[in-house]
């Protein structure tokens, strides 16, 4: 295929920068776009600290900015959805959650994640409803629309949904399972992409199991949170990856872009070498290149993401030159 050259336009926002609603601290992980009239919309999820025990909480806020993706019109000054009751899929936290229009109103389809006792974490899929632009959302229900089954066992998430013609489609990931790589450390968990289309938004059917990208690390690659574009009449996916263990701190093993190609939506081509986003050493996606999220805006493709420790320090932007 034709290469496609993404150019890195640097960080622009820093959450250490801003108030941030909710004690939240730091982090702006996995931005995700929503355009309007006059300003972009950037949705992020952010950390408070649960004074009952010390560990993080995920909260969903966001920053407007004007369409030139650089110019900080405020911060949210709340979050924009309460995390779940007691004992619900997202009682701990939502990371990521992905917005589109739909119907006169902005659906929110949240990853939301509760502690566990034997491994660290478990995922599903919920969708939030927002009638008044995207400043606040409530849920359908206390429940997920998209979670473990049969063939998918654990950590439904990362959901990326397309309205295309009349059908709903989300890309998400789905773990193959917990394993314990070394005996000094605690399980760390491997998953992969798959694909659901639904009538409605609400009602989905999987394509049980079928991971939809080749590994490029072997089979203890993960990939995480995918978000696809259609440029020039073929459908791009973007998505991160990296290798299942000893990936936090050892940035040969961390996260990097990477991307595929289909032109019908059900077979992909793995070509990581065409957006070629690389680390820039020496700043602040120096080791690290995660949660990318594509959108267009006025005639012109973008790519957000994070870089270093996962988001802590905010994200930045690349903008597609052609």
């Amino acid at each position: 295929m034709k290469a496609m050259h993404w150019k890195k336009l640097g960080k622009i926002f820093d959450p250490t920068q801003h108030a941030l609603p909710n004690d939240c601290v730091q982090f702006s992980q996995a931005p995700q776009a929503l355009v309007c009239d006059d300003y972009v919309r950037i949705y992020f999820s952010t950390r408070a600290v649960d004074k009952s025990n010390g560990k993080y909480l995920s909260h969903i806020a966001f920053v407007d900015m004007r369409k030139n993706l650089r110019d900080i019109i405020r911060v949210s000054d709340q979050t924009v959805i309460p995390l779940g009751g007691l004992g619900c899929f997202d009682e701990h936290g939502i990371f990521p959650m992905n917005v589109i229009r739909h119907n006169n109103a902005v659906y929110g389809y949240t990853c939301g994640w509760n502690r566990r006792v034997s491994v660290s974490v478990d995922t599903a899929i919920g969708l939030a409803i927002s009638r008044d632009n995207g400043l606040t959302f409530q849920r359908i229900g206390d429940g997920p629309v998209l979670a473990a089954s049969l063939h998918e066992p654990c950590l439904i998430g990362d959901g990326f949904v397309k309205v295309i013609g009349e059908v709903f489609h989300m890309w998400y990931i789905f773990g193959l399972g917990w394993k314990r790589f070394a005996a000094e450390v605690p399980p760390d968990r491997t998953y992969k992409i798959g694909h659901a289309v639904s009538s409605d938004g609400i009602n989905w059917v999987k394509e049980e199991a079928r991971q939809i990208i080749a590994d490029r690390l072997g089979l203890d690659e993960s990939q995480a949170l995918p978000t696809v574009i259609e440029i020039a009449g073929r459908y791009h996916m973007f998505f991160c990856y990296r290798q299942s263990f000893d990936f936090r701190k050892n940035k040969d093993r961390g996260y990097r872009i990477g991307h595929a190609y289909s032109d019908d939506l059900t077979d992909w081509t793995r070509d990581d070498q065409h957006p070629h986003l690389e680390v820039t050493p020496g700043a602040w996606d120096s080791d690290m290149l995660c949660y990318p999220h594509a959108f267009a805006c006025d005639g012109k493709e973008y790519l957000l993401y994070n870089g270093n420790e996962f988001g802590r320090y905010g994200f930045g932007l690349a903008v597609l030159e052609r």
